[in-house]
């Protein structure tokens, strides 16, 4: 496969260590988290070698192209806009997470409503980009963070800070019954080539999707919900984990680089998923403007030649975003964050059956 099918896989599961997911799942700690992730691993694995394999029929297609080609008009504009819902929400949720941990961590003094202007400043401008330039601009942020997030994993489990006892005490719980919210939340980081919907525009030519590609997949996925899930547990403990609002926060505080140019690891932590989870706001917030474009589209809408109807989305954006973040709380954020990742299951079933049948008309 193209690699930049694998940077949409890795910027989903990356971004995601540090928000809600480890929160939701810890809480599920002795109510089947583990079993959860395991079912969630499979099928996580499942639905992208299934996006892959129907992508690769259709390249330089993405998903509105053939909605119009193989479905009713009645039926595609509520699709179209059922997507909008789920890609918006997906990147909205992380906007918020990542707005509030860093006015704790990083700039308490400065207000919510600013730091969440200034991440839509960024993002406002990148989303308008084309589906190329968005990829191109991963790519280049991927290539400098990745090394360091090697570094921190490989920190992570190496410290002398990592106690293997609390691992083995959470593991005495693998034979809980699974957690359907444990389930749903482990199943977000593993649906990054489901973007493909819109990528797959830039893909032109036929991929192959060998059995060793999605196995490396599978370790990858099966590394980041491992570590997700148990090196908050080996710095912190098993006991009390569940009631700590950003884990692997406070996990990152526990580790030192003794040669680093900075020592705390925290600081290195923050900023780098910074840049990660600008780069998930981007990709999911680039999914809903291509979207858009094909349901509302303004032709009167011109300023010198330029068509403004992308910038109306944009203002859109930024007017959900302001109003989510000057009344909500962390706590609602996790509890709307949890009712999101609820419906995923469900949310994704719809998408492959809408793929079934596009494939079953494609073949008559």
């Amino acid at each position: 496969m193209n690699r930049y099918f694998y940077y949409l896989i890795l910027v989903n599961m990356i971004a995601n260590v540090v928000a809600s997911v480890p929160r939701i799942l810890l809480a599920a700690k002795t109510k089947g988290a583990i079993v959860s992730m395991i079912l969630a691993l499979i099928m996580g694995s499942m639905v992208t070698y299934i996006m892959a394999r129907f992508f690769n029929k259709f390249p330089g297609k993405g998903l509105p192209e053939l909605l119009q080609e193989y479905t009713p008009k009645w039926i595609t504009i509520p699709l179209l806009m059922f997507l909008v819902t789920g890609w918006f929400s997906a990147g909205l949720t992380t906007l918020i997470n990542y707005s509030f941990l860093l006015k704790r961590f990083l700039t308490p003094d400065m207000s919510l409503q600013w730091i969440t202007s200034i991440f839509l400043c960024f993002i406002s401008f990148g989303i308008l980009m084309s589906s190329k330039s968005v990829l191109y601009t991963v790519e280049t942020l991927l290539v400098f963070n990745i090394p360091l997030v090697l570094i921190i994993m490989i920190k992570a489990y190496t410290s002398e800070g990592m106690e293997w006892d609390y691992v083995k005490e959470s593991v005495m719980y693998i034979y809980h019954t699974p957690s359907y919210s444990a389930f749903s939340t482990a199943l977000f980081p593993a649906l990054g080539a489901v973007n493909l919907i819109i990528f797959n525009r830039v893909f032109t030519k036929k991929q192959r999707m060998t059995l060793l590609q999605i196995g490396l997949i599978f370790f990858l996925l099966a590394g980041n919900l491992a570590t997700t899930y148990f090196v908050p547990i080996g710095y912190i403990g098993f006991e009390h984990i569940d009631r700590l609002g950003y884990p692997w926060v406070r996990t990152s505080d526990a580790m030192r680089l003794e040669f680093g140019f900075i020592e705390r690891v925290l600081f290195i932590f923050l900023m780098l998923y910074l840049a990660v989870s600008f780069l998930s706001i981007l990709i999911h917030w680039h999914v809903v403007i291509e979207l858009l474009k094909k349901v509302i589209w303004l032709k009167w809408f011109k300023w010198k030649e330029r068509n403004l109807t992308p910038y109306l989305f944009v203002g859109v954006f930024w007017f959900i975003s302001m109003q989510m973040a000057s009344h909500l709380t962390e706590y609602q954020v996790t509890l709307y964050s949890n009712y999101f990742f609820n419906c995923l299951p469900a949310f994704f079933t719809i998408i492959l059956l809408v793929l079934w049948f596009i494939n079953r008309r494609a073949k008559t």
